[in-house]
């Protein structure tokens, strides 16, 4: 087993700075692929085969871009292809589908190089018009993609030029490169067919070919492919959408990767050397309960923070997540510029003091504790919660809920009381979480929270050149501490993903973004 990820090495060479900001790499780089089962085959790579992939949730057409289910995940990141990559260890974006880049000194703008060699699937050849096109259907707020405000604030476009475009901002964008990271380019002539689910066009190592609702999405290799041709013949992602089912399927050898186990599953397939286990460092995920605040019982802080002390976070990292994870008061995992390990503490675990702060609001009502359905470790999470808070004087009712459903309401806010879930993004720039994911975002979020000063900060974050400097940590120090007096989402423990794979699985890598990266995956015995 190999527990953390080397990158690729990037081919990219940052060059001088005049005036502009300019960065220029001579190719294209991978997501952030590492290397799996002890360095694979004898033989080197093998060509062929067809990588069979286990999902836990079904592709949703509406939603395929919002980063919220494993199957589109997966399309995603095979199908599709971004301007630039982030490696999994650092913010410096890497070329993708743009091979230069040039900063206005003010901040307000962007002028990117494509390359001229790069089709769609359909066999249509890629232009600046296409990256107007994605950014512009990115700010639809009919996609309710999680970087909508982001995408919204660039408002010119130059495309004279077929292989460069100049993008003109609303204000500085501390976190414009962490959006041409995940915007995947989008094909203008097949987006009533995306809507659909009949088809995805990209400019990715891998075409797609089908879905069928609740079993399967078949992908092929892209014969045309720019870069590296990809070594599989294609890949099958199955919907398994019960924890063990996936697991009995990854021992019987009908699936080779199963990205839906619990992580109870995945532990007994790390003592198997017919299995690897592999831990995605720089992509971290983090577990959280939410409150909506639309609920009159949760607008009380002082309950709120007697949740947040009720909390044994360490027994959730060590007996759901097998001890991988950290307990976490604050999103960030340790590499962000916005991790403060001492205000990470604030609530630490205090059963006594969470049941003096129930006794000074007197009896509560049961509040509804949601959580997806089928998903072993959200109901894991969700058993220890409750009997965390049952201990302090407060009564849950746990609410299991499929997995569409639960998506649905996390983007429109209708909880109606508590939930677990888990969000990424905050291993990207840290201003990308508070005005982009669905719980976090100061302008509108799933806990119907809102305060002028978290607004405040999370505009000042994120309407600056640059998201990393001293001025913005200042900044983060202030979001945390809006983020731990307001306690509207509580966060339980950063853990990393973890995917399962057969020995005979080679090379998958996993971005920054949690797509799975099959560029040059392979099978060998």
């Amino acid at each position: 087993m190999r527990r953390e990820r080397r990158p690729h090495l990037l081919r990219g060479l940052a060059l001088t700075l005049a005036g502009l900001l300019v960065v220029a790499v001579v190719s294209a780089c991978s997501s952030a692929v590492g290397e799996a089962n002890g360095g694979g085959s004898a033989s080197g790579p093998s060509e062929g085969g067809v990588l069979r992939v286990g999902a836990g949730s079904d592709l949703i057409p509406a939603s395929v871009f919002t980063n919220s289910s494993d199957v589109a995940n997966t399309l995603v990141g095979t199908v599709y292809e971004s301007l630039v990559d982030y490696p999994t260890d650092s913010l410096e974006p890497q070329p993708r589908l743009a091979t230069s880049w040039q900063q206005s000194d003010d901040g307000l703008s962007l002028t990117l190089q494509l390359r001229d060699d790069v089709t769609f699937h359909s066999g249509r050849d890629l232009t600046s018009e296409d990256v107007e096109f994605s950014i512009r259907t990115w700010a639809d707020p009919a996609w309710t993609v999680q970087l909508q405000r982001t995408a919204a604030a660039i408002t010119g476009f130059d495309t004279s030029d077929p292989h460069a475009i100049t993008l003109t901002f609303a204000h500085p964008l501390s976190n414009v490169f962490d959006l041409l990271d995940m915007l995947p380019i989008i094909d203008s002539e097949s987006i009533d067919q995306l809507r659909e689910g009949t088809a995805y066009v990209g400019t990715g190592p891998f075409v797609f070919e089908s879905w069928t609702p609740s079993s399967k999405v078949v992908l092929t290799r892209n014969e045309d492919y720019w870069g590296e041709q990809p070594l599989l013949d294609g890949v099958e992602i199955d919907v398994v959408t019960d924890p063990q089912a996936q697991a009995s399927q990854l021992r019987s050898g009908q699936l080779d990767v199963a990205l839906g186990l619990t992580d109870r599953d995945r532990e007994s397939f790390e003592k198997d050397d017919a299995y690897s286990v592999t831990e995605f460092k720089g992509a971290e995920n983090a577990i959280y309960l939410g409150a909506d605040l639309a609920n009159p019982d949760l607008r009380e802080v002082k309950l709120r923070q007697a949740i947040a002390y009720a909390l044994d976070r360490q027994r959730i990292v060590d007996e759901v997540f097998r001890g991988a994870g950290t307990p976490a008061n604050l999103p960030w995992p340790e590499s962000s510029p916005a991790y403060d390990a001492r205000a990470n503490q604030t609530y630490a675990y205090d059963a006594a003091k969470a049941e003096e702060l129930v006794s000074q609001l007197g009896d509560q009502p049961t509040l509804p504790l949601a959580y997806p359905a089928g998903n072993g470790n959200f109901e894991a999470v969700a058993q220890v919660v409750q009997a965390n808070l049952e201990a302090v004087g407060i009564e849950t009712k746990l609410e299991p809920q499929e997995y569409s459903q639960f998506i649905k309401q996390l983007i429109g806010g209708t909880f109606g009381g508590l939930w677990i879930l888990e969000h990424s993004y905050a291993q990207y720039t840290p201003s990308t979480l508070t005005v982009s994911a669905y719980p976090f975002n100061a302008d509108k979020n799933a806990s119907h929270f809102s305060s002028p000063a978290y607004q405040k900060h999370a505009d000042g974050a994120w309407q600056r050149d640059s998201g990393t400097d001293r001025g913005a940590v200042r900044i983060y120090r202030q979001l945390n501490q809006d983020l731990l007096d307001n306690l509207f989402l509580i966060e339980i423990a950063v853990t990393p993903p973890r995917v399962a794979t057969t020995a005979k699985v080679h090379d998958i890598g996993l971005s920054k973004r949690n797509e799975l990266d099959l560029g040059r995956a392979y099978l060998a015995d």
